[in-house]
C-alpha cells in the first residue's frame, strides 16, 4: 500500500491554498460586501459581523480542507508561536511563511483584477480606501491610534494562538479544532476590526497592502511586527500557563489540525 504521509511541497501547497481561501474570503467579503446596497432599499453591506465571519468560517473551511496535511496554519505569527512552542520544526518555518504570503498575494491579485472588471470607478474607489487593509489613525475611520493598534493586534492574535494550541493539542479533540478556531477569529474580528481592520495575520496584512496605496503600506509594519509578537507570546507561555507538557510534541514537524493517528 502506497504511503499516504503528506511530502514537503504537499504542506507547502496546502498551506497555499489555506491562505488563499482565507485572503479570498474575508478580502472579497471587506471589499465588495461592505458595500453593497445602499440607503435606498435599506441594506447597507455585511459590515464588521459579515467581514468577521468570513474569516472565522474561511478558516474553518480551509482547516478541515487541508489541516490534515499541513497543520492549517495559514498564518506566520501560527507558525511562529508553534515553533517557539516546541510544536512545529524551525526547519520548516521560512518554508510555511512563503507559502502564506504566496497564497495570500494571489488571492488579493485575484480579487483586483475582479475589481479591474467591475463597474465604473470601483476600483479606483477601493484603492482609495486602502483596498481592505489594515490601519490605524487616519487609516481607520474611528481614528484609533497608534498604541490602542499595538495593544489590540497583539493581545488578539495571542488570543488566537492560545486558541490554536489548545485545540490543537491532543488528537482526541483535533477533529474539532476548525470550529474552534474558526469561532475565536469570529470573535476577535468583531472586537478588532473597528480598531485596526481585525490585524492578526501578516500575511492577509500584506496581501491587502500590496493595492492599499502608500498610506496602507506606510503602516504595514505595524501588522507585521505586533501579531508575530503575540503568537510568540502565546507560543512560549501556553506550556507553563496551561500546564501542558512539550516533550510529547517536539519532534513533530507539524501541529496537525485536523488529522488523528490511525
Amino acid at each position: 500500500m502506497a504511503d499516504s504521509t503528506p511530502t514537503y511541497i504537499n504542506r507547502f501547497l496546502a498551506e497555499v491554498f489555506g491562505t488563499f481561501v482565507l485572503v479570498f474570503g474575508v478580502g472579497g467579503a471587506a471589499l465588495f460586501a461592505t458595500i453593497f446596497g445602499s440607503s435606498q432599499n435599506g441594506y447597507n453591506g455585511a459590515g464588521f459581523l459579515g467581514v468577521a465571519l468570513a474569516l472565522g468560517l474561511s478558516v474553518m473551511a480551509a482547516m478541515y480542507a487541508v489541516g490534515g496535511v499541513s497543520g492549517g496554519h495559514f498564518n506566520p505569527a501560527v507558525t511562529l508561536g508553534l515553533a517557539i512552542g516546541r510544536r512545529f520544526a524551525w526547519r520548516d518555518v521560512l518554508g510555511y511563511v512563503v507559502a502564506q504570503l504566496i497564497g495570500g498575494l494571489i488571492a488579493s491579485s485575484v480579487l483586483y483584477i475582479v475589481t479591474m472588471f467591475g463597474p465604473d470607478g470601483l476600483l479606483t474607489y477601493l484603492v482609495d480606501a486602502r483596498f481592505g487593509s489594515n490601519g490605524f489613525g487616519e487609516g481607520t475611520a474611528l481614528n484609533f491610534s497608534l498604541v490602542a493598534a499595538i495593544i489590540m493586534t497583539t493581545v488578539t492574535s495571542a488570543i488566537f494562538v492560545w486558541v490554536f494550541l489548545g485545540a490543537t493539542d491532543k488528537p482526541a479533540t483535533a477533529a474539532f479544532a476548525p470550529i474552534a478556531v474558526g469561532f475565536v477569529l469570529v470573535v476577535v474580528s468583531i472586537v478588532s476590526v473597528p480598531v485596526t481592520g481585525g490585524a492578526i495575520n501578516p500575511a492577509l496584512s500584506i496581501a491587502n497592502a500590496i493595492y492599499g496605496g502608500q498610506l496602507a503600506l506606510s503602516q504595514l509594519w505595524v501588522f507585521i511586527v505586533f501579531p508575530i509578537v503575540g503568537g510568540l507570546i502565546a507560543g512560549v507561555s501556553y506550556g507553563p500557563l496551561f500546564a501542558r507538557s512539550v516533550k510529547k510534541t517536539e519532534a513533530k514537524p507539524a501541529a496537525s489540525a485536523a488529522t488523528t493517528k490511525k
